[in-house]
């Protein structure tokens, strides 16, 4: 025992001797939890299960972290059926000490069985819908469900209990007995089992008196009369055995009436028999269904990890390649600076592949050499394209061509976003276009970045023509 204070180990003072902390109730209380765990060790050694639940209990009052009240616990639990209140007591103990625990071995001894692990699952659940079907008044199927359950958990006390609970409603005082009987065997001082049982034995004693009650002889005249049990027997007196056709005709009779009842009595065993191998075969089939939706989980995880990892290579691959078409850019760009060095600066051969790339949706996957690139080919080709391009766009709007204006004049602003009437004719193509929300924001630029000038003061005018309607 060690001090709660420091750590160290108590003498037998009622101090410690490390830090003279007072132990002495401290002393008392470990006391009492080491000796409710013996007294749970020796119950559970003799198969008092519940007692020795009641005992670790108490135990556990005084002593929480006793881990080993808690281990022994669980198996406790775990012999009645209660896998779940085990498990729970087992990862308690883990959490309280993580190392060097036989609790780790139990879980694990669990968990690393998938079958196990839905068989509990499954077990609870039909116990859980016995119950519901007994609370709706349906006895029947409850007793079909926890037959089930025991079939997957045949240690289930509750389960059993229940079970003879619903045989003793039917009066089938011999299976109520068979089930109390199993339960005994698992649990010997089950409070619930012991009373249960007291009530069948005696409802059984009293069925067993009517059947041995002592036959009363009355003989008057030619008849004997008796009674045996709840029925009147008349035998008369002084009747001949019959000889010849009548003996051999009763004989016959006789014959008929024993292969009948051979019948009727075999019959139900060949039932009971082929129910059992039906039971057999259906339990079969659950296991391998179980088993095959394990392997079935198993192969969906195994199908989220591939696209996971399908995912991730996709991402690598899109880091190599480039993503929002950075491999197209780059070789347009190129494409631009061989036209513009093999072309002796021909700037409509270098605008073919320099108009498709666009810097600003590429965003983070544009390179710093790249844009150094692209930036250097604007400067040089870019006055003269705007240039070009502007010509070309005016001559259109003067023909009122506004399609082919906008076209030019687009590209005759991105060459140079300061040529103001580039951006002026650009917004009055795009009002004649019907195209009003670039319209819009065209003349907003210029009233902006061109403020004090006439075409800003057009570009207000018709503004407030496209907000009024007009």
């Amino acid at each position: 025992m060690v001090c709660y204070n420091c750590g160290r180990r108590l003498s037998e003072h009622d101090f410690c001797t490390a830090c003279r902390a007072d132990v002495a109730v401290y002393k008392k209380i470990m006391s009492l939890s080491n000796r409710f765990y013996n007294d749970g060790l020796e119950k559970a050694g003799v198969r008092d299960l519940t007692g020795a639940i009641a005992s670790l209990k108490q135990s556990l009052k005084f002593n929480k972290n006793n881990i080993e009240a808690r281990n022994l616990l669980g198996l406790v639990y775990y012999e009645m059926g209660e896998v779940v209140s085990a498990l729970s007591e087992w990862v308690i103990s883990k959490n309280l000490m993580s190392d060097k625990n036989i609790a780790d071995g139990y879980i694990r001894m669990i968990q690393s069985n998938q079958s196990r692990l839905d068989s509990i699952n499954q077990t609870i659940k039909k116990y859980n819908q016995a119950l519901a079907y007994c609370c709706q008044g349906s006895l029947d199927i409850a007793v079909i469900q926890l037959k089930k359950v025991l079939s997957l958990n045949p240690r289930f006390v509750r389960a059993h209990q229940l079970l003879a609970l619903l045989y003793i409603d039917r009066k089938e005082w011999e299976k109520a007995r068979r089930e109390l009987n199993k339960c005994m065997k698992i649990d010997a001082n089950n409070t619930a089992t012991i009373r249960y049982m007291k009530e069948v034995e005696k409802m059984l004693t009293v069925e067993e008196g009517a059947r041995v009650q002592p036959r009363k002889r009355e003989t008057s005249g030619d008849a004997v009369t008796y009674q045996s049990g709840n029925e009147m027997i008349i035998q008369p007196i002084g009747v001949k055995e019959p000889k010849g056709v009548p003996a051999l005709l009763n004989m016959g009779i006789g014959i008929v009436v024993g292969l009948a009842a051979a019948w009727f009595l075999i019959l139900p065993a060949r039932i009971q028999s082929a129910q059992a191998a039906i039971d057999m075969e259906l339990r079969t089939v659950s296991e391998q269904s179980d088993a095959k939706s394990a392997t079935i989980t198993g192969l969906e995880q195994q199908i989220r990890d591939l696209a996971d990892e399908n995912a991730g290579l996709q991402e690598s691959l899109d880091g190599y390649v480039g993503k929002d078409g950075a491999l197209q850019a780059m070789d347009k760009l190129l494409s631009a600076a061989n036209a513009y060095l093999a072309e002796e600066g021909d700037v409509i051969a270098v605008s073919e592949f320099l108009d498709e790339v666009n810097v600003e949706e590429m965003g983070e996957a544009a390179s710093q050499a790249f844009t150094a690139l692209y930036e250097t080919l604007t400067e040089l080709v870019g006055p003269e394209l705007a240039r070009t391009y502007y010509d070309q766009g005016y001559a259109a709007y003067r023909q009122e061509k506004y399609d082919e204006a906008v076209s030019g004049l687009e590209k005759a602003y991105h060459y140079d976003v300061t040529n103001g009437d580039a951006l002026f004719y650009l917004a009055n193509s795009y009002r004649e276009t019907n195209n009003i929300e670039k319209a819009r924001e065209a003349y907003v630029k210029v009233i902006e970045q061109f403020p004090g000038t006439l075409k800003a003061s057009k570009s207000q005018t018709y503004l407030a023509e496209i907000n009024n309607g007009n």
